[in-house]
């Protein structure tokens, strides 16, 4: 292809059903031959069927709302004492928090996760399901690590009721250092340290 020494602007028309681009005049072979990949170049990209996002915009309301509304019936329900109704709502919660546009705020998504796992944790811990309430806490806090203490205070809390005190001194220590100067990490620390002097 040869390269042209000074830039001419051409009148270029798209047609409106095919999208088509076209030069209404006669044109240079060089000018047909782009034009030619344009439009093959188009009519691929046109085939694709993969989701293209929209331009940005606010956050879907109507998502937000649903995910909201059912960390309100989980919270709900667990004030009532119906701790497993409130871990399968803050599950349902959970997914809706997951599916997502990957588009969407993804700082958005990782406060939703972060608050909806924490409070599964905590409805996992009254029924005793300290693994399940374990696993929770942690992927809160994979989330958000930082302003996140009753995380760090519920996953210490199940490491110590399945007796595993070291990996719970362990958290209880990171989440000192991440949350500075809690009063229920402080006092959990207590507890765990006077577990430990008991077994030894």
């Amino acid at each position: 292809m040869e390269i042209e020494e000074t830039f001419s602007q051409l009148p270029l028309q798209i047609d409106p059903q095919t999208k088509a681009i076209s030069f209404p005049g006669t044109v240079t072979s060089s000018t047909q031959v782009e034009l030619t990949q344009l439009n093959l170049l188009n009519r691929a990209v046109v085939g694709l069927n993969t989701p293209v996002p929209p331009p940005p915009i606010p956050v879907d309301p109507k998502r937000s709302g649903a995910i909201t509304k059912m960390r309100e019936a989980g919270n709900a329900a667990f004030r009532k004492g119906s701790h497993q109704e409130a871990i399968r709502l803050y599950s349902l919660g959970l997914e809706m928090a997951l599916q997502r546009p990957s588009w969407e705020p993804a700082g958005l998504v990782r406060e939703e996760v972060s608050a909806l796992y924490a409070n599964r944790a905590q409805a996992h811990m009254a029924v005793q399901a300290w693994p399940e309430g374990s696993i929770d806490a942690e992927c809160s806090l994979e989330c958000k690590k930082v302003q996140n203490p009753k995380s760090w205070w519920r996953k210490a809390r199940c490491l110590m009721e399945m007796g595993r005190l070291d990996e719970a001194a362990d958290w209880v220590k990171q989440g000192l250092d991440f949350e500075g100067n809690d009063q229920d990490l402080k006092a959990l620390k207590k507890d765990i340290d006077a577990s430990i002097d008991r077994r030894v």
